[in-house]
């Protein structure tokens, strides 16, 4: 059995939606699957090819459309019967790998580039609270 799913909302896109139907569909051992983003009607839409056996298949439908990544904003969720190749999972995941990569990479060097800076800062703090025990020694000593 072949379905595409069609999920329309103002805010579907980078927020998560490709990952989180990608672990669907491997959770449920679906043979074929792919995903990617899309328009619809000038709004943002997220179309999801899955192809297995009839009940697996069901079951993501009903799944997709009950489940949503926490800033997803969704208006309708559409299905299809569909006749044309959908690509095996294990290869999707593939592609789906160097993909979340390329978006993670930038962000993982600004966080190293940021803690280096942050760490920086906590020295000069640290050199600069360095006399607070001789100074509660003194006033103690009052």
């Amino acid at each position: 059995m072949k379905l595409k799913i069609t999920i329309c909302g103002p805010k579907v896109h980078d927020v998560g939606y490709m990952p989180t139907l990608m672990e669907l569909a491997f959770s449920l051992c679906l043979r074929g699957f792919e995903v990617f983003n899309d328009e619809l009607n000038d709004q943002q839409s997220v179309v999801a090819l899955v192809e297995g056996d009839e009940a697996r298949v069901n079951r993501f439908r009903k799944m997709a459309d009950s489940t949503q990544p926490h800033l997803a904003s969704v208006e309708s969720v559409l299905v299809e019967d569909y006749q044309g190749e959908i690509m095996p999972a294990w290869q999707f995941a593939s592609i789906g790998t160097f993909s979340q990569m390329n978006k993670a990479i930038p962000l993982l060097l600004e966080m190293r580039d940021d803690i280096k800076e942050m760490k920086g800062d906590i020295k000069e703090v640290r050199k600069n609270t360095d006399a607070i025990p001789q100074v509660l020694e003194e006033v103690r000593g009052i």
